[in-house]
Parts: structure tokens; C-alpha cells; sequence
């Protein structure tokens, strides 16, 4: 017996006099009605209604009966109502700020179509980790190394010229003894500007030859994007991002450069909204490689915890 339902049908037909009259009042046939207050009885012991006479009067023990199936009626709405609200709980989610607005739009449309509010945050790779831990959003889409990704993103570099080669060798970048040629600077925008993509080019320049001011951190995106347009200075930067800003794209010869990303959250339920339902509109606004899967069909660690941390960078 659905007793919520019969509470319900019971508190119906006592405000309104009638059974039919309170049957319609809750949607249902006035034979429903009847059963339900009738199993409502036989589970209780007692009868609820006299039907003695043709007018609908309630016996002592249903008046007794009558506010607590009112309070449970109501307490039973109002959960209705508390689950809507939760359902409809906004996903706060941290995202790279070099995502494209088309591209995010898109993903929140469709997380609406999944029955999924997000709510997107952009913001660099540093502080994507720090909403997360203090809980400012539900969950980050943080920057890993390429070997614990689920996401990645190759990276090349870009210039305002065509490159003479199909592959950049950072020997070629070198200004010589005579150093009668500009340094080209390599121009590491704040997305990149973490431990495992800085510090290997770093070296890689370092043992390629190059000068240690040829390798350095710009201050954000634009300012990197207009030194490649403006100047014989490279930009590392994903192919999606060369093309937004109109420049020639080129992989490096090495060292092989991806950004890595994965889903940092503190409810299993968030994580695998972004990493199983989401996971390929997550990888279209990342510019990600198709060569990941999603963690379903990959085998996870037994002891995973719910919530993982962002690695330090």
C-alpha cells in the first residue's frame, strides 16, 4: 500500500464531504479513492468514515487520525518540492579560462540536455585548484600530467609566418656567435605555466642551446598572442588556439608537449556527470585529442577516492 497516497485520498474526501467530490480534487477515480481509504483501514484496524448514512462523516478514531495524515501529506509535498530544487542544483564547475565562450555555451546547452544545471567558472590552472578546495564550486577541470589525464591537448607552437618545416626543432631557434638575429622567444601563456609542460621545455631549450630568456611566462594569453602577431616571437599554444588567432601552427620536434586534464570533485555523483555523461562536450571545449576514453571504459583504481586533489604544480 502506497500509505502516502492513501493518507493523501483520506484527507481529500474528509475536507470536500464526498468521495467523488475529493476522488476529482486529487486526480483520481472515485473507485480509487475507495480502495485506498479502504486499505488505509484495514492497515490501521479501524474504520476512518461511517458509511451509515449517504453524507461522508468521519468516526472519533478517523478524526483522530485526520492531522496526522495531513502533516504527512504535507511533509510528502514538500519533499516533492526539496527534490525539484536539488535536482535543478546548479553544478559549479571550474574551467580553463582559455576555453572559447561559443565552446562552454555549448557545453552548458548540452548539460541541459542531460538534465545537468552547470554553472561554469573559468579560471586559470592555479586557481581552478584553490575553488576547489575551498569549495567554492563543486568541481574543477584541473591540469595533470599527460600520464593521468583523461583529456589532453597537444601542444606546438605558433608564429605570424608559415614555418619552412613540418616539425620545429629548438635548435633552429638559436641566435648564434654573431647574434646578429633576434631571439625568438617561446611564450608560455598561464594555461601552460604548470610544472609538467614548463620545466620540460625548459630544459629542452637549455639543452637545445637557447638563451634562458627565450623561454618565458607571459602574462596572459592576449599579451602572448599579441607578441606572436606582432613579432618574430612563438607561442606555445594548442592548434584550435593558433587558428582563433589567425597564426601558423607547427608541432615541436620535441620535447612532446600535452596538456593534461582531469576532474577534481567532492561528490562521486559530480565527477561522473563531467567524466562519463559530459565527457565528450567536456573534450570539445578543452580542443582535447579524441584519444582518451571515458573512465568507463577504462578500469579505476579500487581505493579511488570521490574527491581527488589537484596535484600541485
Amino acid at each position: 500500500m502506497d500509505i502516502v497516497a492513501a493518507c493523501r485520498a483520506f484527507v481529500a474526501v474528509s475536507g470536500h464531504g464526498s468521495f467523488t467530490s475529493g476522488a476529482a480534487a486529487v486526480g483520481i477515480p472515485q473507485s480509487v479513492a475507495s480502495r485506498r481509504i479502504a486499505a488505509l483501514e484495514e492497515h490501521f484496524g479501524s474504520r476512518l468514515f461511517d458509511r451509515s448514512s449517504r453524507a461522508v462523516r468521519l468516526t472519533p478514531f478517523g478524526q483522530d487520525m485526520l492531522p496526522t495524515a495531513r502533516r504527512l501529506v504535507d511533509l510528502a509535498d514538500a519533499m516533492a518540492d526539496d527534490a525539484e530544487r536539488a535536482r535543478l542544483r546548479p553544478l559549479r564547475v571550474a574551467v580553463p579560462e582559455i576555453c572559447p565562450p561559443h565552446r562552454l555555451a555549448a557545453l552548458v546547452v548540452a548539460a541541459r540536455r542531460q538534465r545537468v544545471q552547470l554553472e561554469v567558472r573559468p579560471a586559470g590552472p592555479q586557481e581552478r585548484e584553490r575553488l576547489c578546495q575551498t569549495l567554492e564550486v563543486d568541481t574543477a577541470i584541473v591540469a595533470v600530467p599527460e600520464a593521468t589525464a583523461l583529456w589532453r591537448v597537444p601542444l606546438g607552437l605558433a608564429a605570424r609566418t608559415p614555418f619552412p618545416a613540418p616539425t620545429v626543432f629548438l635548435e633552429t631557434l638559436r641566435t648564434g656567435r654573431a647574434r646578429t638575429q633576434a631571439r625568438r622567444r617561446i611564450l608560455i601563456q598561464p594555461e601552460d605555466d604548470v610544472a609538467h609542460l614548463r620545466d620540460p621545455l625548459t630544459r629542452a631549450g637549455q639543452s637545445a642551446g637557447l638563451a634562458p630568456a627565450q623561454v618565458a611566462i607571459a602574462p596572459s594569453l592576449v599579451d602572448a598572442a599579441a607578441a606572436a602577431l606582432g613579432s618574430p616571437d612563438l607561442l606555445l599554444c594548442s592548434r584550435q588556439q593558433a587558428e582563433d588567432f589567425a597564426l601558423h601552427w607547427c608541432p615541436l620536434a620535441g620535447p612532446r608537449l600535452l596538456r593534461g586534464y582531469d576532474v577534481a570533485a567532492g561528490a562521486r555523483e559530480d565527477l561522473d556527470q563531467l567524466r562519463t555523461v559530459l565527457y565528450t562536450d567536456v573534450a570539445r571545449s578543452l580542443g582535447a585529442a579524441g584519444d582518451a576514453q571515458p573512465v568507463t571504459d577504462r578500469e579505476e583504481p579500487r581505493n579511488e577516492r570521490h574527491r581527488r586533489r589537484p596535484q600541485r604544480t
